[in-house]
């Protein structure tokens, strides 16, 4: 057959060229793209798409970004479907936001735009002295984080419009004291309860269950008894952290990288200098600049004849308006604080030592050195532990680049085993019995099973009935996890010999509750008829001290229909605990806030009503542009 191809593969490819040819003709590379694509679409805006690829990117910076604000945090505990279906609803908002904006003519100009970054305190600290911006180190900064200037300043355009969106409508909230003290005082009112909790612990001496009862309850309810759909799977993880722990660094490379730390603690030293800044107007003469030069030239001279005046020279000559009031003085500064002729200026003199003239893009500086801060050199056996922690990170690093594409390949291209990979990369095969579809029954231990994306794949119909490998799958950074199905149990009935406790155990509380639900109504009958109530002593209730009532019995209290002489009788449903009979002796007032109090409430009232205003018209935005939610849940309950 071999030989049939070789022989004939002119024929093929003409063959082939056919075949394809006109398919492109007719849906074109566009067309194939897009039916790729729309595999992977979760959500549509309008006519806007959102796909997985944007989806896990932004969930992936959302999490980054909450592990930042809380170090110490397992990542996992933060990756769950919930918090990933909150990421595709923020997504949604602010392109149905955008949407709004762009039809609203919404456009952040180009004046708002710089005003919106010279406020950012992180682009205010790339400031140089003289208040110009550190282009280069802006650039890193951006570069750092996958971004260029125009994406960052485009993205900043984009969020000002959404928030001139959003602030026309929380910004129309206004609540007079007339209309918000209504509504505080309702919100605050107290109220003083008796209340009787009726248990179905009480009833159960009273209930029996027979072998009838019991198999006529198992009949009933065969969803209450179905085993859970479960899998036994092993699973390999590729980890940087445990990357780290097998590195070995040797003694020579442990000296090489303390002496390139000594070479970068140098870049640590600060100097503090004071200057006179004499200025040159921007498109001044060669003649102009020469007469700058000679007046600091001839300010120069006076300064090497009487260097202890340079302050008071400095006060009265310089025209750097933010160091002349200080006599000159900058400061401390490291390297790349200012302008190149500057620094090298700065950090080429001795203490106490006066500059020639130095002419930068600001105008001619005199420059006098007042002080060096020097970072204390950190020895070598001191400095060993954090180094070798650091070049075994290092080195680690870019073994996991590398390490990583092979794990992938592997598991993909030898997927009736994970052993290739794991005697390939040293690495151990873990096992998990058990595992559901909501998760591992041991999260902590096999927590990296519980990624809803590596379930996914474990409960797919392929994965279970083929048992091979599934694709290598980030579940955190510089983490990776690839499983197979050992042993699929489906999900069955159980026989009534397996269950009978657990039948007999709900048959007994359902009854029990039941009973006690009957009690209670019959109970709660007499002593709105005037019967002697067997009640709990009276305790006064609100919002912010509910006397450890359940929640049930909270609302109910606060809703029944009282006043300050008028009795009310309720109820509240407990599920499983019962039911409450609950007594409102009598309506109290709220005590009267302070007014700084009151004016917080109000405040508070309002970000309340301002937030609602905002969750419906999102809801309205949503039906204007025609919002659809294409992922479904990963997850289900058994």
């Amino acid at each position: 057959m071999f030989d049939f191809f070789r022989s004939n593969i002119k024929l093929l490819m003409g063959v082939l060229l056919v075949l394809i040819i006109p398919a492109f003709v007719l849906v074109g590379v566009e067309g194939y793209s897009n039916l790729r694509e729309n595999r992977d679409i979760v959500a549509k805006v309008g006519r806007t798409d959102i796909t997985r690829q944007e989806w896990d990117a932004a969930h992936r910076n959302e999490i980054d970004r909450l592990v930042a604000s809380m170090p110490g945090i397992e990542r996992s505990l933060l990756d769950n479907e919930a918090s990933r279906f909150a990421t595709l609803e923020r997504l949604v908002n602010e392109r149905v936001v955008a949407l709004a904006a762009e039809q609203g003519l919404l456009i952040a100009t180009d004046q708002r735009l710089a005003l919106e970054l010279t406020q950012d305190p992180t682009i205010a600290s790339l400031r140089r002295p003289d208040g110009t911006l550190d282009v280069e180190r802006y650039q890193q900064l951006l570069r750092a984080q996958g971004m260029t200037p125009e994406m960052f300043e485009a993205a900043v355009r984009a969020d000002l419009s959404r928030r001139q969106v959003m602030s026309a409508i929380s910004g129309s909230v206004f609540l007079t004291p007339t209309v918000a003290n209504p509504a505080l005082d309702a919100f605050f009112e107290r109220r003083e309860v008796q209340v009787a909790h009726f248990r179905p612990v009480d009833f159960r001496a009273a209930v029996q269950a027979s072998d009838d009862d019991i198999q006529a309850f198992y009949d009933r309810n065969p969803q209450l008894f179905q085993s859970p759909e479960q899998m036994d799977v092993e699973y390999l993880v590729l980890d940087l952290a445990a990357m780290v722990s097998r590195v070995s660094v040797s003694e020579s490379d442990l000296r090489v990288f303390y002496e390139q730390n000594l070479a970068n603690q140098s870049f640590l030293e600060q100097r503090r200098a004071s200057h006179i800044l004499l200025t040159v107007e921007p498109g001044s003469t060669a003649a102009e600049r020469a007469t700058v030069r000679a007046e600091a030239e001839s300010l120069l001279a006076e300064l090497r004849a009487s260097p202890e005046r340079f302050a008071e020279l400095a006060r009265t000559r310089s025209q750097d308006p933010g160091s002349a009031v200080m006599g000159g003085d900058l400061d401390f500064f490291a390297r790349g604080a200012m302008v190149r002729p500057f620094e090298d200026a700065v950090f080429a003199l001795e203490r106490d030592a006066i500059s020639d003239v130095v002419e930068t893009e600001f105008g001619f500086h005199i420059i006098q050195l007042t002080d060096i801060r020097q970072p204390p050199v950190e020895s070598f056996e001191s400095a060993r532990p954090r180094l070798e922690q650091e070049l075994r990170q290092q080195q680690a690093q870019r073994q996991f680049a590398a390490a990583a594409e092979e794990f992938s390949n592997r598991v993909f291209e030898e997927s009736d085993a994970l052993t290739p990979a794991a005697e390939a990369l040293g690495l151990t095969i873990a096992r998990a019995n058990g595992v559901l579809r909501t998760g591992p029954l041991d999260a902590g231990r096999d927590a990296v099973l519980a990624h809803p994306r590596v379930l996914q794949s474990l409960f797919s119909p392929d994965s279970i009935r083929q048992q091979r490998n599934i694709e290598a799958i980030e579940v955190g950074a510089n983490r990776l996890v690839s499983a197979r199905v050992i042993e699929y149990r489906p999900s069955r009935l159980q026989t009534l010999d397996e269950v009978r406790s657990d039948v007999r155990e709900r048959l007994i509380q359902q009854r029990s509750l039941e009973k006690a639900r009957t009690e209670a109504q019959e109970r709660l009958t007499a002593w709105r008829d005037g019967a002697a109530p067997a009640l709990q002593s009276a305790v006064v209730i609100s919002r912010l001290e509910d006397q450890n009532l359940p929640a049930p019995a909270l609302t109910a209290a606060l809703s029944a229909n009282a006043g300050p002489s008028t009795v009310a009788w309720t109820q509240a449903d407990l599920g499983p605990e019962g039911v409450m009979v609950v007594r409102v002796n009598r309506v109290l007032p709220r005590e009267a806030p302070d007014a700084v109090q009151a004016s917080l409430e109000r405040g508070q009232l309002a970000d309340l009503w301002g937030q609602a205003e905002i969750d419906a018209y999102l809801q309205a935005l949503r039906a204007r542009f025609n919002v659809q939610i294409l992922a479904t849940r990963t997850t289900s309950s058994s």
